[in-house]
């Protein structure tokens, strides 16, 4: 790999700060990378390279300042450029503005030179549409890189970026950290801005941050891009200090919530099992204490919730979509998946909707009373190493099969969601077949600050940045 590459963001800025390399000498290895890549792992669903070289002439400032970066294609809207958000229905579409997050980083330096692949409207936890094609995993072409910030975590894991953005309404950032073997970690409900047009989606189920090789870029990242937006209704705390700064502070013994059974109730895999083990092994060496404990929540309840807002949004969002077309009905436009959304939405009613914001307050509620006692709940992202291709795209031919198998295999992440925790995976092992497995921790509402100081003394003592899959 060319030896700029081998650095993480906030390396590369310092190398563009000490004259050692420019922002378009960097441009140009990370785009030559790209395309020695994408061919055979399919990440990028719009190129922008034309326009990065362009703003590669010019001046940069902040953290990240001439740092190449990719955005992911899902609602992350840059004025006058395509957003697909992995869906013919959105083929010709270019938003006239830009979204407030795209517009922090611009702030923070980073130059962007693509969009990466994402299911239609991300509403699967695999990179598999019709309109962008299957995105492979980097250690097994065969399997699912994860999703729905797929192309993300294989950019980042194919050394092409360090750190990419990436979104999660129910796991899409934390998943395919787990399936590629990098760090994800999900923020806390109304700590990254999602507008200018919003101030929430799926009732603030979604939240933006990164994929990234180190825990500092992450949190220098979320150092420089969160806090209020205009509308905000809410906001997550203030960290003491900045997130950077708790990277390299000890943790001090923390009460750990070892959870090793999702609440559906669903067989978690031996190699998972297994990972999730030797994780708490580790913790415990490192002087924190683990018992097996976990919440009483009802999963009926909390998936009836989601289906009744995940329903509702979609079916929402397609319909605004056809309105704006002028057209009645979307046809082979979208796939089945997000058909059977668009027919569960309309079903919805008002007090469903209600019900379901309710009972993701009464589960909020358990889960803060819970962590009066643990400061953090260990579990596994997947249920299962990563699955094969074609398991849980948007088209199945057997709905049926398609809801027991994606629910088999991610029963865990999006309890975070519908609390508004922030939450991580950590690239601790890989399976027997050597395909990645990430190990999830969920903190207190708020506390992304005491992740990062967990993350950041699991990483001095368990290094995993110099792993990489066998790529051209």
């Amino acid at each position: 790999m060319n030896d700029l590459l081998s650095h993480d963001a906030l390396g590369q800025a310092e190398l563009i700060a000490n004259g050692k390399t420019s922002p378009a000498e960097l441009l140009e290895a990370v785009i030559a990378r790209a395309e020695a890549t994408n061919p055979a792992l399919n990440f990028i669903a719009q190129p922008l390279f034309d326009r990065a070289r362009h703003a590669a002439t010019g001046s940069f400032s902040g953290p990240f300042a001439g740092v190449p970066f990719l955005v992911k294609d899902l609602h992350m809207h840059i004025a006058g450029e395509r957003s697909g958000e992995g869906s013919r229905l959105w083929s010709d579409y270019r938003p006239t503005y830009s979204s407030t997050l795209y517009e922090r980083f611009v702030a923070a330096g980073l130059n962007t030179f693509g969009k990466t692949t994402t299911p239609e409207l991300g509403l699967t936890v695999t990179t598999e549409s019709r309109a962008t094609g299957l995105t492979r995993n980097p250690w097994n072409h065969a399997h699912s890189a994860g999703g729905s910030s797929g192309g993300a975590a294989v950019a980042v894991a194919a050394g092409v970026v360090p750190i990419a953005h990436a979104s999660d309404g129910g796991g899409s950032i934390r998943c395919p950290a787990s399936a590629c073997g990098v760090f994800g970690l999900k923020p806390s409900r109304g700590r990254v801005p999602v507008g200018p047009r919003l101030t929430e989606s799926w009732l603030g189920m979604t939240v933006n941050h990164a994929v990234s090789r180190t825990v500092r870029d992450s949190a220098a990242l979320l150092d420089a891009v969160h806090g209020m937006e205009a509308g905000s209704r809410y906001t997550a705390p203030e960290p003491e200090g900045g997130f950077l700064n708790n990277v390299t502070r000890e943790p001090g013994r923390l009460r750990i919530a070892l959870m090793l059974e999702p609440l559906s109730g669903s067989p978690v895999d031996p190699d998972v099992l297994a990972a999730t083990l030797d994780a708490a092994k580790l913790l415990e060496s490192l002087g924190h204490q683990v018992e097996e404990a976990a919440p009483t929540l009802s999963n009926d309840e909390l998936g009836a919730a989601m289906t009744a807002v995940v329903g509702a949004c979609t079916a929402a969002d397609i319909a605004a979509r056809l309105h704006a077309l002028g057209r009645d009905d979307a046809g082979d436009d979208i796939e089945t998946i997000p058909q059977m959304w668009v027919h569960i939405g309309k079903q919805t009613t008002a007090l469903q909707l209600i019900a379901a914001n309710e009972a993701y307050q009464r589960a909020a509620i358990v889960m803060a009373e819970f962590q009066t006692t643990y400061d953090i709940i260990l579990s596994p992202v997947f249920a299962q190493p990563p699955i094969e291709l074609g398991r849980i795209d948007l088209s199945p031919p057997d709905l049926a099969e398609w809801t027991r198998t994606l629910l088999g295999y991610s029963p865990f992440t999006a309890l975070a969601n519908q609390t508004g925790q922030p939450a991580m995976s950590l690239p601790l092992s890989m399976s027997r077949s050597g395909l990645p497995i990430g190990v999830m921790a969920t903190a207190r509402y708020g506390d992304e600050a005491l992740l990062f100081r967990l993350a950041g003394q699991i990483e001095r003592a368990a290094p995993w940045a110099g792993k990489r899959p066998p790529l051209p």
